[in-house]
């Protein structure tokens, strides 16, 4: 079915980009130490297929900051590859509305502490569901903005279940 779906699909259905934003990362712990929210960047490429004329899928490979901040300077620098598959749907010409999937591969887990950095184990694979908004302008330009809640438990504290939350602004620009 799937290939038959591929073979029907043209090259006015599919549209090639990139992107990049700045993401507000926190973990969600429940326990008694309370972590801020650190800043972190996002950047990658994404590629959008129209199913309909109001639906289409926006897979996404993209390079994205987690972590958290303490009050004490220390910093927890989770930094991830993430493969969102994202569903969005048209409400009006420009804006939709998005929700999908994230799948996120870990490429570095520390804590900063003024000079000196601790490496962390943390899990390996963060599956995060993603809900958003989008406008995309004529002129090939788009801006999204997202909220990706982590599914699974990071494993950086022993004690406690912790997880990612990460809130993302990003500018693109479609081909």
């Amino acid at each position: 079915m799937a290939v038959a779906f591929a073979g029907t699909m043209n090259a006015q259905d599919v549209k090639f980009g990139v992107k990049l934003g700045m993401n507000v990362s926190s973990v969600n712990e429940k326990g008694p130490n309370s972590l801020d929210s650190k800043n972190g960047f996002v950047f990658g490429v994404t590629s959008e297929f129209s199913l309909t004329e109001k639906i289409s899928l926006q897979p996404e490979l993209l390079f994205s900051q987690h972590g958290a901040r303490s009050k004490d300077d220390f910093t927890l620098d989770l930094n991830y590859f993430t493969m969102p598959i994202m569903v969005k749907y048209y409400v009006v010409d420009g804006f939709s509305i998005e929700a999908g999937p994230q799948f996120s591969f870990l490429v570095k887990d520390e804590i900063l502490d003024g000079a000196q950095v601790t490496d962390v184990t943390a899990e390996s694979f963060d599956l995060m569901a993603s809900l958003g908004l989008g406008y995309q302008f004529k002129n090939s330009l788009f801006f999204q903005t997202r909220y990706n809640l982590g599914l699974i438990d990071t494993n950086i504290s022993e004690n406690f279940n912790v997880k990612n939350g990460v809130f993302q602004m990003t500018l693109g620009y479609q081909f």
